[in-house]
């Protein structure tokens, strides 16, 4: 029983400090956007594109990667997905196992 409360704990201290990561990543995000637009419009230098509507959207791709990667992937696959799985791979490699034996004693038989 202890054993199943330190995981639960762990695995909730986990997820609390990725969103906190998340939270971090979101607000340095809007703060430097802030920044990159400022400093384009105050300091223009004379650049026909937008570079800081480049870089402001290549950060959000990554920050939408990061957001995925906490609120869906994590949340789906954690340590229970991965038992899961790898009880089911060794049942099926077990079977598979068991039916080449099958063969193997059908054969010497014969």
């Amino acid at each position: 029983m202890e054993k199943e409360f330190h995981e639960q704990y762990e695995y909730a201290r986990n997820r609390i400090k990725q969103k906190k990561r998340l939270y971090y990543h979101f607000v340095f995000f809007m703060l430097s956007s802030i920044f990159l637009i400022a400093a384009a419009y105050f300091f223009d230098a004379g650049l026909n594109i937008h570079w800081c509507i480049w870089g402001i959207t290549l950060w959000l791709f990554f920050f939408v990667l990061h957001f995925i990667k906490v609120f869906i992937t994590d949340r789906f696959m954690d340590k229970n997905w991965e038992r899961d799985q790898i009880e089911r791979l060794v049942a099926l490699q077990q079977k598979k196992i068991e039916h080449l034996k099958s063969k193997i004693e059908e054969t010497n038989s014969k």
